[in-house]
């Protein structure tokens, strides 16, 4: 793992846990945890697709407008989602069918998210670096994205 990475995550992992707060809408929860990672880990847009039928349809995000419907199985996000295992996609453009929401995005993570067992959500996470993300990414993307779950309904 990459130690000044881990040093950021450790870091974002306490400041998540104490903008969470009980007295308000699940919503404001994930946007602050949102906003907060976008902040520390210098990220071009983060956001959830939340699982609709056979498709995922936007959720709460930071950055940008967005894509608002990804059919399940297309894309990064679809594909994170059909297969339920996290994607680290190094080039988007290398990526076989991709869906371009920004012209900015070079590379991305998904990670998804599970209630009672099944893919509900996925957390899109995207940067303007190529390469920006690795397994130290995916090991405390996948922890805060099972924060999140508690608050996706």
């Amino acid at each position: 793992m990459n130690p000044n990475k881990t040093t950021i995550y450790e870091l974002l992992l306490k400041q998540i846990n104490s903008l969470i707060v009980d007295e308000i809408p699940d919503e404001g929860n994930i946007c602050n945890i949102l906003g907060q990672m976008k902040k520390e880990l210098d990220l071009f847009w983060a956001g959830l697709y939340i699982k609709k039928g056979d498709k995922l349809g936007l959720g709460a995000f930071q950055g940008l407008p967005a894509c608002t419907v990804i059919k399940w199985g297309k894309g990064v996000c679809g594909t994170a989602a059909s297969t339920a295992k996290t994607m680290i996609v190094e080039d988007v453009m290398d990526f076989p069918g991709y869906i371009a929401c920004h012209e900015e995005t070079t590379s991305e993570i998904v990670i998804p998210g599970f209630q009672n067992g099944e893919v509900t959500f996925v957390l899109d996470v995207d940067s303007e670096k190529k390469a920006a993300f690795d397994t130290t990414d995916q090991h405390y993307l996948e922890q805060i994205t099972a924060i999140i779950s508690r608050f996706v309904n």
